[in-house]
């Protein structure tokens, strides 16, 4: 009897036609892709001036062997599996003696020598399956001078002709550090990225999209789409459900776009409009307040995880509370806050200033991704329609329920256009060893066409980088990427809200399909899909 899992096993993703000639293609060096800041020149004089990569066809077919070290780096994102997969077909059509090594359990893994050789066998048992379990992964990161010649030591022993880092910002941030220290080294082992994190925060024009996003936000939204059909059915429930993705909203968006809730936060436009927390409360409860009037007193509100560091007033308190350290906090509460922080904090629930007080990261400082922003929320909620109707102003009913939405998207099964993609990713980032580059990001452009239209590209990850300050200091970073307030999808989520609001408009995703009719389960995501279109065609989605 087939199983669901070994039906899947047995998908084939599509492959970009460049890609399907990987002996018959060169390296052609582009040009430099963006204004990259001069100070990074101190940081990176080796690879500062390295420029985008697109591929050619050639008639020269070189076949070499290559050993390839590869390692997941943060929290798992579906598809990771078809990334190995796609690094493992191309060095073996390179040459069948070519070599694909796993280090265990994330960076750390690597700094210890713990790996696996990775085998056809392996590959066949998990290509096209979620998770991160057949290396596992860490958050450990590789940035001393002392870790980076430990792992200088341990690549050179192994003979790597590549590290193969699949990551989010942080990770792929190590990556280009540790390119630029092998080249310093005179080290041969070529270290290239990988663009993983379900966040969606790791883009820009050459990179789409990050892998997992699209599988993440699909489960999702069939969950939300579930509540909403609960809050139709019986009539009496609101929903706060926040929605995991750090501090960017492209979840949030995506799952609005998908869902159609009753409201969605964006946190960037918070952060635009220099919101404060009672600003969105009363938002919201105007929002009740109306549609009980409709005798609807029922919905669902969308709350982005990093929607907390963005209100204004919550940002000097959490800036006043860092700091002091959290022995002495009572008195600071009592004798030092400004007044605007201190009204702020003794509005807060009791458990949620429980949170701002004691959660605090290994620096010191609060730990916003702790606070429960969707209880919060809900309870201040209640609180003010409790006052209004004390005055008068609402007559309706109050039932809210908190979710957080989040692990259970992270090791999901990978939706068939995660499938295709990471396997294409995979191909390229080994296509990019094959050719002696370092220090890029292996990507995909044109993803909102056929997948035979893919085009794969080499992007320098000094490219992505500015400066951000960390615990103090100014620092190189990839840099995230936000929410675009002018981008097609937002500007189509703004048109359409308030109706959304007022109106039932709620839309009810099925579960991710991986069978069936082409429009079924071949669907970008709707952010990609949208920012993609003309902006007289992209009124017309909804």
């Amino acid at each position: 009897m087939y199983t669901f899992e070994s039906l899947r096993l047995q998908y084939k993703p599509k492959i970009p036609n460049q890609l399907k000639h990987l002996l018959g293609l060169q390296a052609k060096p582009v040009y430099c892709p963006e204004k990259i800041p001069t100070e990074l020149k101190t940081l990176f004089p080796k690879s500062y001036n390295f420029p985008l990569i697109e591929f050619e066809f050639t008639d020269v077919k070189k076949k070499f062997p290559l050993k390839v070290g590869v390692v997941f780096s943060g929290g798992p994102a579906p598809g990771g599996n078809n990334v190995l997969a796609g690094i493992f077909d191309a060095i073996k059509k390179f040459q069948p003696n070519s070599q694909l090594i796993g280090f265990l359990d994330g960076p750390d893994g690597l700094l210890k020598r713990k790996t696996r050789n990775i085998f056809q066998e392996d590959i066949a048992q998990i290509k096209n399956l979620g998770g991160f379990d057949f290396l596992s992964t860490g958050r450990g990161k590789i940035e001393t001078i002392e870790q980076k010649e430990v792992a200088l030591k341990i690549v050179e022993d192994l003979s790597l002709d590549g590290l193969i880092i699949i990551g989010g910002d942080d990770s792929n941030t190590n990556a280009a550090a540790l390119a630029e220290f092998f080249l310093e080294k005179g080290c041969k082992t070529k270290v290239i990225g990988v663009p993983k994190t379900i966040d969606g925060d790791l883009k820009n024009q050459y990179i789409e999209i990050s892998f997992g996003f699209d599988t993440a936000s699909k489960t999702y939204a069939h969950t939300i789409g579930s509540l909403l059909k609960d809050a139709l059915s019986q009539k009496k429930y609101y929903f706060f459900v926040k929605l995991m993705g750090r501090s960017a909203s492209h979840i949030a968006l995506e799952c609005a776009l998908a869902t159609h809730p009753t409201y969605t936060l964006i946190s960037e436009e918070i952060k635009e409009e220099k919101q404060n927390l009672r600003d969105v409360v009363v938002l919201l409860s105007d929002i009740i307040c109306h549609r009980a009037k409709e005798n609807k007193n029922y919905g669902l509100f969308l709350i982005p995880e990093g929607s907390i560091e963005f209100f204004n007033d919550v940002q000097t308190l959490i800036r006043e509370i860092n700091n002091y350290p959290k022995e002495n906090l009572t008195q600071v509460i009592k004798n030092h806050l400004s007044k605007e922080a201190k009204t702020l904090f003794e509005d807060l629930p009791q458990e949620i200033q429980k949170q701002f007080l004691l959660e605090r990261d290994p620096h010191g400082n609060v730990q916003v991704t702790k606070i429960e922003t969707e209880r919060l929320i809900l309870e201040l909620v209640q609180k003010e329609l409790k006052k209004r109707k004390e005055e008068g102003s609402y007559q309706g009913s109050f039932s809210p329920q908190a979710i957080f939405l989040g692990y259970e998207g992270r090791s999901a099964m990978p939706s068939n256009f995660d499938a295709n993609y990471c396997y294409a990713l995979g191909l390229t980032a080994a296509l990019l060893i094959k050719h002696g580059l370092t220090g890029y990001m292996a990507g995909i452009t044109h993803l909102n066409e056929p997948v035979e239209a893919w085009t794969p590209i080499g992007l320098p990850l000094i490219s992505m980088m500015g400066f951000e300050n960390r615990q103090g200091k100014e620092k190189a970073v990839i840099k995230k990427a936000l929410v675009d307030l002018k981008g097609a999808a937002f500007d189509l989520y703004k048109e359409w809200r308030l109706k959304w609001a007022y109106e039932d408009h709620f839309q009810f995703p099925p579960p991710i399909q991986f069978f069936g009719p082409h429009e079924f389960s071949d669907q970008l995501p709707l952010t990609l899909k949208l920012d993609a279109m003309k902006t007289n065609e992209y009124r017309y989605v909804m």
